[in-house]
């Protein structure tokens, strides 16, 4: 099988995954969330905090987590678009660019399919750390295969 076609698979899966994260309703979304902090806490040695403690935990922990999420699977769609886009030889600012876009078009996209999914909102600023989390990591790449890119795209 062509790198094209394995990397394009790996590109969809990512956005696979994401697309079934985000038709999760707001209960299940909710306690996917909850359960990561708690494992977390658990993993920390605080697996005998009261409930109310673990509350607070969640309550503080919660927000920061979420966003956490998008930023991280949208870094990951970032490094694998690029990636892919790599195989066409593309000049390396079209590379970014075609990348970056893509990676913000689905952006869009996922918040608009969680309008239609029972208690989930589609938020502009969700659109916003979805596209920084792509540009870190289509930015990363970037930085760590520079000199190959340049060499393979100016022959």
């Amino acid at each position: 099988m062509s790198k094209k076609i394995i990397k394009g698979i790996v590109v969809l899966l990512c956005m696979m995954i994401i697309f079934f994260f985000s038709t999760d309703n707001s209960v299940e979304s909710t306690k996917k969330s909850e359960g990561v902090i708690i494992e977390v806490t658990n993993l920390l040695g605080m697996d005998s905090l009261t409930k109310k403690q673990q509350q607070e935990i969640i309550d503080m922990f919660f927000v920061p987590v979420r966003k956490s999420a998008h930023f991280f699977i949208y870094f990951v769609l970032g490094i694998t678009l690029i990636s892919f886009f790599r195989e066409f030889s593309f000049p390396i600012w079209k590379l970014l660019f075609l990348s970056l876009f893509l990676a913000f078009l689905y952006a869009c996209t996922d918040e608009v399919h969680q309008l239609f999914v029972p208690g989930r909102s589609g938020q502009f600023s969700d659109v916003l750390i979805d596209t920084s989390g792509a540009m870190f990591g289509i930015g990363l790449y970037y930085l760590l295969f520079r000199r190959k890119l340049k060499e393979v795209l100016d022959e």
